[in-house]
């Protein structure tokens, strides 16, 4: 169990001792991202743009066409929905070097409702050009995910939660671009999955096999750029593909699947995720419980499916 936004704080700080051309902006939250242990090590690289989400990406912006690599965060719902239009036509549409690291994503973020739950920061992200995707399965993974995003050209959106997540890799995460990992192989059906739900499909797998039914579960923890080839390499095997996300069933995770499915090797699907609405206000773990982002919902969809 660990929290993925520490292990964020951890990397920002290394990151910094690593490369003196590392800034970080925060919108008044940096105790809540954890950008506060880069503040404590590096404070002179450190601005907090205050409650001005727009102002701060437009900063960003300008200290990343300087030279810098600049690491934005704040809760998703503000840094993809506030400050969309500065995203869009200064960071994306100038290919400029800024990672826009975004915790409290889903409706984990708990008691603070709907208002702070994000559920369509994927689909917002995924559709401007040049930016690309990433979603952390556990706290070891969000670890390489920043450490990847510091490398890579141009802008990146790193979706975090608030919440512990259930451990999905022991101890290193092999993060690497481009390249979606095969967590359990199996023939019958693929559950692809991202966030907390990887922990609970893997789970879900286990459950599946004491029926004999023999489930594929891969991370796509790469949602941009996508990998077609683990994806098609899989569902040519099982002829089906189950979506599992803490997110909208809209223009998330699962579409970007479709949209692959549909133009390369069409097979039948079923998507399990936030549908069509908002979230509200409760702990996590019954939140998760209530939207039905569950390893019980997860076997009885893939039962569903197997069925058609």
């Amino acid at each position: 169990m660990g929290e993925m936004r520490k292990m964020y704080g951890r990397a920002l700080v290394e990151l910094g001792e690593e490369n003196e051309n590392i800034v970080v902006l925060d919108a008044d939250l940096s105790a809540s991202t954890k950008t506060s242990m880069f503040c404590a090590a590096h404070g002179n690289r450190f601005f907090n743009a205050g409650i001005a989400e727009q102002n701060m990406m437009g900063m960003a912006a300008g200290l990343a066409a300087s030279g810098k690599v600049v690491f934005v965060s704040t809760f998703a719902v503000f840094g993809t929905g506030r400050a969309y239009e500065i995203t869009r036509n200064l960071v994306c549409g100038n290919n400029l070097n800024v990672k826009i690291v975004c915790t409290h994503a889903g409706v984990s973020v708990g008691e603070d409702g709907a208002t702070h739950q994000s559920v369509e920061d994927i689909a917002i992200m995924r559709a401007i050009p040049n930016m690309k995707v990433f979603v952390a399965a556990d706290a070891a993974e969000a670890y390489e995910m920043v450490k990847m995003a510091a490398k890579i050209q141009g802008p990146c959106y790193v979706r975090l939660t608030r919440s512990t997540s259930e451990d999905v890799y022991n101890d290193k995460a092999d993060f690497s671009l481009q390249t979606s990992q095969v967590l359990a192989e199996g023939s019958d059906i693929s559950i692809f999955a991202c966030g907390l739900m990887v922990s609970r499909a893997l789970q879900a797998a286990k459950e599946l096999k004491k029926e004999n039914i023999h489930a594929e579960v891969i991370n796509l923890s790469q949602i941009k750029p996508i990998d077609k080839e683990t994806i098609l390499k899989s569902v040519k095997k099982t002829n089906c593909a189950l979506a599992c996300e803490e997110h909208s069933v809209i223009g998330g995770m699962g579409s970007a699947l479709a949209e692959v499915f549909s133009r390369h090797y069409p097979v039948k699907m079923d998507f399990l995720g936030i549908e069509d609405r908002f979230g509200t206000s409760g702990k996590a773990s019954e939140l998760l419980e209530y939207f039905s982002l569950t390893t019980e919902e997860i076997v009885k969809r893939a039962h569903r499916l197997l069925e058609r």
